[in-house]
């Protein structure tokens, strides 16, 4: 068996051994494990009972991640994205007052969508005609976002008034002096080699804080799993004849389109997978794992699934074959039982380890032609408008509809795809249907 996982995945090829993979496994698990808990907080807006929407988390990153690891053999991990979920809970359902059962129509329809784009490669077309210095700037981008969210849940940043909105945090406070301590031990670590560094300073950060009183232990370590039956199957299909929930399904589309391109080639650039024209290679396999995962999702009651960033913390610690991603699927199952004990890691623990994977995610932007304004501005809307507007999605559609018009500006027809035009259509739809509320 274990020869076998090893010729599978290829470990000579890729230069790993079982351990380094556990690792990288376990510290990707580690970084995303609060979605165990944060999913279903949010779709408790939307009147989804918290228990069942936690199990329908865990299932769908188990099933889609074990896809990732032994059909697409990357070291990625899936599970419900993050800003879709609030999409769906707060606009879709308390906004504009649809059933949460009719959004995870929409879910499912999206899903399809995919299936059908990935199995006639037209998914893989449209991406392949975004240009090189676009794809660079999603890994930016996301590596931004990740910062803010890992500074804001250490509360090293934090909500600000109006002109100024956001502020540094209390820094004499317990809780801050030991999110900088996990961020320092974290940063020491890495600079001194150690394997697991993330690892080990989610791990140590967790225990300081136990001991501090700062995070409160789990008083118990094992529980069962709730039923499933309250959301299983429950998506309503009739409501997707009401022709303003177009806006929605495009909405939602859109989103997840752009946020799993943008993760998967801003991680593969983090890992060195792209080749020399910036493509990830059989990119169909992982977007057909991904396109599986958002319409399991939908039926077992929960929102779009797809690529998590947080994978660039287990490539960072070593993941470079599938087998990563088997460890987080067999964790997200083990967590099942063990939710107690994942829910009582703080963010003190796992912000700073968001904050330096969110720094090394802004490397590639070497990569991008700062001498050439066509290919800049586009780049720098991409980057800023992810981490301002707190929206992967929008930051890639507006590079989608800028890129064309510097291009066209400058009398460089010519260098525009395709692809590309299609994209920057969806995209201006994107932004007339998008709920701005």
């Amino acid at each position: 068996m274990i020869r076998w996982l090893r010729t599978y995945f290829e470990f000579d090829k890729n230069q790993t051994n079982f351990r380094q993979e556990i690792v990288a496994g376990v510290t990707t698990f580690m970084t995303m494990s609060y979605i165990i808990v944060v999913n279903p907080k949010i779709l408790q807006a939307a009147h989804m009972p918290f228990g069942p929407s936690m199990v329908a988390t865990i299932l769908t990153a188990v099933f889609g991640t074990l896809l990732m690891a032994f059909y697409a053999r990357r070291p990625f991990a899936i599970a419900p994205y993050m800003g879709e979920n609030a999409f769906i809970a707060y606009t879709v359902v308390l906004v504009l007052g649809y059933s949460w059962q009719s959004a995870l129509a929409a879910v499912f329809v999206g899903g399809v969508l995919f299936i059908l784009l990935t199995a006639l490669r037209l998914r893989q077309w449209l991406v392949e005609s975004v240009p090189e210095g676009l794809r660079y700037s999603f890994s930016v981008g996301i590596g931004l976002f990740l910062t803010f969210i890992g500074l804001n849940d250490t509360g090293l940043v934090t909500l600000g008034v109006e002109g100024a909105p956001v502020k540094i945090g209390d820094v004499t406070t317990a809780p801050v002096l030991l999110s900088i301590f996990g961020f320092l031990l974290i940063a020491i670590l890495m600079l001194r080699r150690i394997p697991g560094a993330i690892l080990i300073g989610i791990l140590v950060t967790t225990f300081v804080a136990f001991v501090a009183g700062i995070a409160e232990p789990p008083h118990t370590w094992v529980s069962r799993p709730p039923s499933l039956r309250p959301i299983l199957f429950k998506l309503d299909l009739a409501g997707l004849l009401d022709w303003g929930f177009f806006a929605v399904i495009l909405t939602v589309f859109v989103m997840a389109f752009v946020d799993t391109m943008g993760t998967l080639i801003g991680v593969s650039a983090r890992a060195g997978f792209l080749d020399e024209k910036g493509n990830l290679p059989e990119i169909e396999k992982p977007m057909m794992a991904d396109a599986l995962s958002t319409t399991f999702a939908a039926l077992v009651g929960t929102t779009t699934a797809g690529a998590f960033i947080e994978a660039a913390a287990g490539i960072e610690a070593g993941g470079r074959t599938g087998f990563t991603s088997v460890v987080v699927a067999v964790l997200f199952l083990l967590a099942l039982f063990f939710a107690p004990f994942l829910t009582a890691v703080p963010p003190q623990a796992y912000g700073p380890a968001l904050v330096v994977v969110g720094y090394l995610m802004v490397t590639p932007i070497r990569k991008i032609n700062l001498d050439d304004y066509t290919e800049l501005f586009p780049a720098f809307a991409v980057i800023i408008l992810m981490s301002f507007t707190f929206n992967i999605g929008v930051g890639i559609t507006a590079g989608f509809v800028l890129y064309p018009v510097f291009k066209l500006a400058a009398g460089r027809p010519r260098e525009i795809r395709p692809g590309l035009w299609v994209l920057c259509g969806l995209s201006l739809l994107f932004f007339i249907f998008y709920p701005y509320t």
